[in-house]
């Protein structure tokens, strides 16, 4: 697996970490990084436990730069756990790092991480990242290592990271919700 790709992954896994705390999503991102880093080993898992907890419990509210510091901890952490893995676990771990993301972005908004190359041609419409409608409710959204996003054609449009478009016509499929 690529460097870069373990490391995007790694960084969003600790900064899903430090933004979960606090927050409804906690108790399960708490729950699944444990696992992630238990890996069947009961002590391993408990250990785990107790570190989130003081994560937690360090991460006032209001407390940015504790947040970055705990952030770019659980980065290196998870960096270090994929770069050590056997290739067959790398790719596991990956998966379930990138299932953890999407829990995790399920409460705090919309994640995209990783995303692959996006080609808009002929008025058409591509996004690699995460488009917003009206329907988002104001939820933030974060987009990681988004891929290449090309437009050629009159009408085209093609974005890269996150598109706060709404109401956007694809030339394909009518104007969205149609």
């Amino acid at each position: 697996m690529l460097v870069e790709t373990l490391t995007t992954l790694a960084a969003a896994g600790g900064g899903a970490v430090a933004q979960a705390a606090g927050t409804d999503a906690w108790h399960g991102v708490r729950r699944r990084v444990a696992e992630l880093f238990g890996r069947g080993d009961e002590q391993r898992e408990q250990a785990e436990l107790e570190r989130l907890d003081r994560t937690s419990l360090a991460l006032e509210p209001g407390a940015a730069a504790e947040r970055d510091r705990q952030a770019g901890l659980w980065q290196g952490r998870f960096e270090t756990l994929l770069e050590n893995a056997r290739p067959l676990d790398q790719e596991r771990l990956a998966d379930e790092l990138r299932a953890l993301l999407t829990f995790a972005a399920g409460f705090a908004g919309d994640l995209a991480v990783s995303t692959g190359k996006a080609t808009a041609t002929d008025g058409g419409h591509a996004v690699t990242g995460v488009e917003r409608t009206d329907e988002v409710g104001g939820r933030p959204a974060r987009a990681v290592n988004t891929g290449d996003a090309q437009a050629t054609g009159p009408g085209s449009r093609a974005v890269s990271g996150v598109s706060g478009v709404s109401g956007v016509t694809d030339a394909q499929h009518g104007p969205r919700g149609a």
